[in-house]
């Protein structure tokens, strides 16, 4: 018979695709997982039964109120000792044509919402603790060789970066705030799968980063306790190319 976990993470976006990755390996590490979803409720819901220890929170990270709902459902579970913010809103815009609505709601989701939830985080913390509890942030490698691509979403992950370093500034010791930054992973947004296949690989490597790879830089994290304020690129040396766009729009398909 398993042992029953002691300790709650928190996935932002953990229904699908990376997040789905992420609660899946968490509960498999012995993590009782608080999977949280905006629309993908029937595939929060799914997850979670197929996991051995796990519960499901719906709340709309562009709401204010996400963060308190959020943490409410962690009422009755082991203690929440892990917050991994991989939610975001990912559409694409240029500043030649970016709409103020868009604008605003690429921050709300993608930088105000990992801030609120954050600090709500911190605030149910113990004042003592044998280990620090954990925030871990995806952000982008883009963040390292910028484009002008994706504007407002950029801007978003320019600020959750800062937000990665000012938190873990505030709130040490009892909390470490860092982040993982992958270049492109999935098919994303528009992309087609063949656009996908010929930029995945697209570095000085020649191979595309998986999401096995964020899962061991998460895991990683976990096992590191002197790792903290600091980011993890998975780009295979992207940066170094100096890449004039977003890669999706170097080939054409």
């Amino acid at each position: 018979m398993s042992m029953l976990p002691t300790q709650t993470a928190i996935i932002t976006g953990g229904a699908k695709r990376i997040g789905g990755a992420i609660s899946r390996a968490l509960a498999a590490d012995g993590w009782h997982v608080l999977i949280h979803c905006n629309s993908s409720r029937a595939e929060a819901e799914a997850l979670a039964a197929s996991l051995p220890h796990a519960s499901v929170v719906a709340a709309d990270l562009a709401d204010p109120a996400a963060a308190d709902v959020i943490m409410a459902a962690t009422a009755g579970l082991p203690p929440a000792r892990l917050l991994v913010n991989s939610a975001s809103r990912f559409v694409y815009d240029r500043i030649e044509d970016f709409g103020p609505a868009d604008f605003d709601i690429h921050m709300a989701v993608n930088l105000r919402a990992p801030a609120l939830l954050t600090r709500a985080f911190a605030a149910a913390l113990p004042d003592t603790l044998d280990t620090a509890a954990l925030v871990v942030n995806l952000l982008d490698a883009k963040l390292a060789s910028l484009n002008p691509d994706f504007f407002t979403y950029t801007l978003s992950k320019i600020g959750f970066a800062g937000l990665t370093e000012l938190t873990a500034r505030s709130y040490a010791p009892r909390l470490r705030c860092v982040g993982i930054a992958p270049a492109v992973t999935l098919v994303s947004g528009p992309q087609s799968r063949e656009n996908f296949e010929a930029v995945h690989g697209m570095n000085p490597l020649g191979r595309g980063v998986t999401v096995d790879e964020i899962v061991t830089a998460l895991r990683f994290i976990i096992a590191t306790p002197t790792f903290n304020a600091q980011t993890i690129v998975l780009d295979g040396g992207q940066r170094l190319l100096g890449l004039p766009r977003d890669v999706a729009h170097l080939v054409d398909l």
